[in-house]
Formats: structure tokens, sequence, C-alpha cells
């Protein structure tokens, strides 16, 4: 049998890592969304709110669970499925290139920091999918409070509602308000994340053991580390883009930090960081076990 051409299985492996970002994907968000509105929340209207269990119990006794603390859980699944699914795919070619920068042989032999350049560099292109329906999410899960501030009676919407408005009332840049924020939040932010995913993979190897093959919960645990290190770093910038966001106006991401920290302290931006660390632990343990695993079963099925 012919071997297949380079281009060809560079294509199968970028097709295998999108499937398997995808399911990644949908896992995460069914295992953290609740506490990722509670962040929304929190992050937007602080004074609303004492503390994360106040946040949770007062949106499980005003919304409920599939209303309230699974709010926006349709575009979270999208924006998340399209995030990590380019993500995924982007990383994987990333991966390549910085292997032929470095003249590294391959992937598996790439150092920490190579593998956490690619990540850096992949995060430029999944941003673009993952503005416009993060945009989405935190307009819904904030709705309540944006309507309670203008005192009117909380309306119920659905995603597609919602970005028919937008593009109507502002065009297509109304679905990219927060783009810049969200770069500049995702780039650093992704060469920490798969920097700490695969630093921590190569730490726990065995002496001469593939990082592929350290198991399920080691997995697991590096996935955990990747994500925490991930929102420790990012968190000011991502309260930012979720003020950005919510406000109907045009702001500059810069202005509206500093807003922020002259009006509410520096301590404001990180509201909400306990209930993204604890949901951030299983969501990118369970990231990372679905596409390594998944990725492992595609490849055996399609003979790679």
């Amino acid at each position: 049998m012919e071997h297949p051409s380079g281009s060809s299985r560079s294509f199968k492996s970028g097709l295998i890592d999108f499937t398997a970002g995808s399911l990644g994907g949908v896992a995460v968000v069914y295992v953290g969304q609740p506490l990722d509105t509670v962040k929304v929340k929190m992050q937007t209207f602080p004074q609303l709110y004492k503390g994360m269990f106040d946040c949770l119990k007062q949106t499980l006794r005003n919304d409920g669970i599939i209303r309230g603390l699974y709010a926006g859980t349709t575009p979270a699944i999208m924006a998340n499925v399209a995030e990590n699914s380019v993500l995924f795919a982007a990383y994987g070619y990333c991966q390549k290139f910085i292997c032929q920068v470095t003249g590294t042989e391959n992937i598996e032999q790439l150092s920490t920091v190579g593998n956490a350049t690619a990540g850096f560099l992949a995060a430029f292109f999944s941003s673009f999918t993952l503005c416009p329906t993060e945009l989405i999410k935190c307009q819904l899960q904030a709705m309540r409070e944006v309507n309670v501030q203008g005192s009117q009676t909380a309306i119920k919407v659905t995603p597609l509602q919602l970005s028919q408005q937008i593009f109507k009332q502002y065009g297509i840049q109304g679905l990219f308000r927060g783009l810049v924020p969200t770069i500049m939040r995702e780039m650093p932010g992704y060469f920490f994340f798969f920097g700490g995913y695969e630093g921590t993979r190569a730490l726990l190897a065995k002496p001469g053991q593939a990082k592929e093959d350290i198991g399920f919960l080691k997995t697991m645990v590096a996935g955990a580390v990747g994500g925490c290190v991930l929102w420790t770093v990012i968190f000011p910038t991502d309260v930012i883009k979720s003020r950005v966001q919510i406000s109907n106006k045009k702001q500059k991401f810069l202005t509206v930090g500093y807003e922020i920290v002259k009006n509410e302290g520096v301590l404001a931006l990180y509201n909400g960081l306990k209930p993204t660390l604890i949901r951030t632990i299983p969501a990118t343990a369970a990231l990372f076990v679905v596409y390594e695993y998944s990725k492992k079963i595609m490849h055996q099925a399609f003979g790679d």
C-alpha cells in the first residue's frame, strides 16, 4: 500500500485534532457552565453579590438550574466547540511550524516552551471564532442583572434572537465587540495553558515514558494545572472583556481597566476568580482527557 502523501496526512491529523477539540469543548461546558455563569455575574455586577455562594444561591432561587445556572449553554457549547476545534487544529499545525523553525524532528520532541509558543500562535486564530459566541454568552448570562439595573423586567431571549438584535443594531462589528481584549487575553493565556499542560505531563511521566502514555488520572491533573495557570494569568483581562461585552457602549479596553481600578480597586480585576478556578479544575481535566483519548481512538481507527 502506498504511503499517504504528507499533505493528506497533515489534513487528516488536522481533522482529527479539530474533531477531538470539538468533543472536548462539549465536555467543558457541561462540567463548568454553572460556575461560569457565577463568574460572569460576579465580574460584571460585583455589588449585587456577597460572594460566590451568595451568587449561586440567588441565581438558583431566581432562575433555577436550566434558566439560571445553565443560562447561555447553547452559545457556550457553540463557543467552546468553535474555539476548541479551531484551537486544537491550529495548535497541531503551529506545533509543526515550531518544529520547522527550531529544527525539531517531530512534535513529541518539542520542548515545553515550544509547545507553549504553538499555543500562543494558535490562540490568535481561535479568538475570531470565540469572540462573537462569547459576547452572546456573556450577555445572556448577565441578562437579569442588566435588566434589573435598567429597571426592566427580565425578558426571555434566545441566542439567535440576541445575535440578530446585535447584528441589526450594530452590524457585523457589533458581534466582534471585545475582539482586541479577546486576542490580548487568549494569546498569552494559551502560552501558559499549553505550557502548563505539556510541562506537567512531562513532569508526571516516568523516566523513559512518553507523555502520551501517562494515563487517565495524570492527564486530568495536567489539564487542571494548565487551566489554573491560564485563568490566574488572564483573569484581569477577562474581567475587562466581560464588562466591555456586556455594556452596549463603545469602550476602549484600557479605559475600562483604568476605571475599574480607580473606582473599585485592583482586587476588582480578580472578581469571580474563585468560582473560575473551582470550575476550571474539573472542566480542563475533562477537556484534555476527552481530547487526548478521542484523538488516540481516531488515529487508531483511521490507521495512523
